[in-house]
């Protein structure tokens, strides 16, 4: 089977399910970006990180490419089944930002998204989980949209953030505080 078929070459394609919709529609902007955050974590599983972290992050981006798939599904046929993100993937997510924290000193003031290479890569891929959040919290305004993808993002951004704390934390270096002018 080639990868390309042409099909898309007029600016259209298809839904999950069959719909066909234009490529600058809103759906797909949803499910488009959650495949950058997932590219993205990727990018961090692949850099030197410690094992919990790389075991968490195949695990999140597994749950994304359900996520995707549930956003890109047109809810249609009813025959097709989609993975759904449920109660537990928010949980596992929850319990590894615990786990981070607990080596962590308490954050009394704004830091920087910056340090070393891979926290500042954990930020750029907390800004595109923030803008699929956003994108999604858009698309339920005129669709159908499970409130537990929205939670599960609020949750992985609030993860990556931490993530990018501990990554610091594990290399021996300090956060970089914001600068207030005077």
């Amino acid at each position: 089977m080639k990868i390309y078929t042409k099909e898309g070459d007029k600016g259209r394609t298809q839904l999950f399910g069959g719909t066909e919709i234009s490529k600058d529609n809103h759906r797909l902007k949803c499910y488009g970006t959650i495949d950058e955050l997932n590219a993205y974590i990727g990018h961090i599983h692949d850099h030197n990180i410690s094992e919990e972290s790389k075991k968490i992050t195949l695990i999140i981006q597994n749950t994304l490419f359900d996520l995707g798939s549930n956003v890109a599904f047109d809810q249609k046929n009813q025959k097709i089944k989609v993975q759904c993100i449920n109660e537990e993937d928010v949980s596992v997510i929850e319990k590894e930002i615990d786990r981070m924290e607990a080596k962590l000193q308490v954050l009394s003031n704004f830091i920087l998204p910056s340090g070393h290479p891979i926290t500042s890569l954990c930020h750029i891929a907390r800004t595109v989980c923030r803008r699929s959040e956003r994108n999604l919290v858009a698309l339920m305004k005129t669709e159908k949209v499970d409130l537990l993808n929205i939670k599960y993002l609020n949750r992985l951004s609030d993860f990556l953030f931490v993530l990018a704390r501990y990554n610091l934390y594990k290399h021996g270096l300090k956060e970089i505080k914001w600068q207030k002018k005077t």
